[in-house]
């Protein structure tokens, strides 16, 4: 069974903090993705002048699954109207939504920092109540933290394409048991051709570099000068956009778990997946390894490796459903589920028990205990009224297809994934593989270019992280030159701040509460614990 009928909502490079707190279930969304490079249009990059100006917020209550999330904070939010064409201020307009935790002290008050949990298309409106569990109380006095929902997601004018599969997952052009990718050719010249009849011309405006215009919006309507920005996973390509564009409205930036600004979309999807599962399965390998008495997965990492990658070429030729369901757990599904538990050191264990589950099931023997496990972990995610429910994976395609052109040769494609293929069985060739972005329309400007700007920009990336690997944080960098310093930690899984490293964390909290940088690039923090 094509993994597009399966309806779980993966997301791509996700995360808030309080994932690692929650169900099995929520961590299997976390799917990936990459960081766009939002086009230059330089002679309409928002408000001529830094200083505010324009309509302010009216702050009220939030949506209530976002106040459900945020617990008893008091989290406040509101919309606010920008543009859906900055080349036509004038024209057609959407609202963002936006949500603030107010700090804890108004007199030691330094600004406001804007959060962002990555996606593409991931809301943030919950992120300011999630993030404040972890942050220290410095950092809360210093700042208001500001959520938001990106243009065209969750509460702010919501897209969609009516898709008839829509979940994320269901754009993942994982090729046919045998390699092909005709069926994925077909799927991707659907989507595109849906997207394009419902949405026309409208979609090619929500891009990385518009929403980095909004929130130079947000900052107008705030009252602020300059924005402080955390942005994580492809949050750290919107935040290097946002800081090229406006470079003298951007205070102190953290970048955690980074994309290569300079190769989105195509060259990302396909030059980083394969290499980041690779750097980061025998974490979850030797933890399978060293239950091997009860799981019989293998006594050692690579002959968990080989247990797993014998698993999901037999799902491919033949998926399981899952007794009392309608789902079919195929190949595509399992490495879903998989790149969702290594994310996390806490899920490592999940991913073990989910594999042992998955075989069970294939050889037609799931006990209940593997059938609850199963049912766990793709259950699927409450809908959200007033939110298509393709409106992730519309919004994913926005994003990846219009902030940069991708390749269009179909033969192209299928000698790339069959090369894929076999460099990187973990991923099984799907990165390569045809995406809707081949049938797209013409990105409506070029990428935006990066640029050096002032020293402002805190870069903290794992060395082993499936979704953005350490290159990227390299890429990241190296495009930023001057202006950013790097803190890595050997650590595995795909954020960094709060997960254990003390060299990390301490970097982060004297950054955000006095501007300091480091003075030399870290690039070996050994501190987990």
């Amino acid at each position: 069974m094509d993994n597009a009928q399966h309806p779980t909502a993966h997301r791509f490079f996700a995360r808030t903090r309080s994932t690692t707190r929650s169900t099995t279930r929520r961590l299997a969304t976390a799917l990936v993705a990459t960081a766009l490079a939002g086009g230059a249009l330089t002679a309409c990059t928002g408000d001529d002048d830094a200083a505010p100006k324009g309509p302010q917020i009216a702050w009220g209550a939030c949506p209530a699954e976002v106040a459900q999330q945020a617990g008893g904070l008091d989290l406040s939010c509101g919309t606010l109207e920008v543009p859906l064409d900055y080349r036509h201020p004038d024209g057609p307009k959407i609202t963002v939504a936006v949500s603030r935790l107010a700090a804890t002290d108004r007199t030691q008050r330094h600004g406001v920092l804007l959060l962002n949990p990555g996606g593409p298309a991931l809301g943030g409106l919950a992120m300011p109540a999630t993030m404040a569990a972890t942050l220290p109380a410095s950092v809360r006095a210093d700042y208001d933290l500001i959520g938001f929902d990106p243009r065209g997601v969750g509460h702010s004018t919501p897209q969609s394409c009516g898709l008839p599969s829509p979940s994320v997952p269901a754009i993942f052009p994982y090729p046919a048991a045998d390699g092909s990718i005709d069926r994925n050719t077909a799927q991707a010249k659907s989507y595109a051709q849906k997207c394009a009849d419902t949405l026309g011309e409208s979609l090619t405006h929500f891009t990385t570099a518009n929403t980095a215009r909004d929130l130079d919006r947000v900052r107008a309507a705030l009252g602020e000068q300059k924005i402080s920005y955390w942005g994580q996973s492809y949050g750290t390509y919107l935040g290097a956009v946002y800081r090229s564009l406006f470079q003298d409205r951007t205070d102190r930036m953290v970048l955690e778990g980074n994309v290569d600004p300079t190769k989105v979309w195509a060259d990302t999807v396909a030059g980083s997946w394969g290499q980041g599962m690779a750097e980061r399965f025998p974490d979850a390998a030797r933890v399978a390894a060293a239950q091997h008495d009860t799981l019989g997965l293998g006594a050692t990492p690579a002959e968990v490796t080989r247990t797993y990658l014998a698993l999901a070429a037999r799902l491919d030729r033949t998926p399981a459903t899952i007794p009392g369901t309608p789902t079919p757990l195929d190949g595509a599904l399992l490495r879903n589920v998989t790149y969702a538990t290594l994310l996390h050191n806490e899920t490592l264990p999940v991913a073990a028990q989910f594999w042992r589950a998955a075989a069970d099931l294939a050889d037609g023997r799931p006990t209940d205990a593997d059938t609850a496990v199963l049912k766990q972990v793709l259950a699927d995610e409450p809908a959200v009224e007033g939110v298509p429910a393709d409106n992730q994976a519309t919004m994913f395609m926005a994003i990846t297809c219009g902030d940069a052109q991708w390749p269009q040769d179909v033969a192209g494609y299928a000698k790339r994934t069959a090369a894929d293929r076999a460099q990187w069985p973990l991923t099984a060739g799907m990165p390569a593989d045809i995406w809707p972005c081949a049938f797209w329309a013409e990105p409506a400007e070029p990428p935006v270019a990066m640029t050096p700007g002032p020293r402002n920009t805190l870069i903290l990336q794992n060395h082993r992280d499936n979704a953005t690997p350490w290159s990227g944080a390299l890429g990241m960098h190296e495009a930023l030159g001057t202006g950013s310093a790097l803190v890595g930690v050997d650590n595995g899984g795909h954020y960094v701040y709060g997960t254990g490293s003390t060299c990390a964390d301490q970097a982060t909290t004297t950054f955000l509460t006095t501007g300091r940088l480091p003075a030399q690039d870290t690039t070996e923090c050994t501190d987990v614990h």
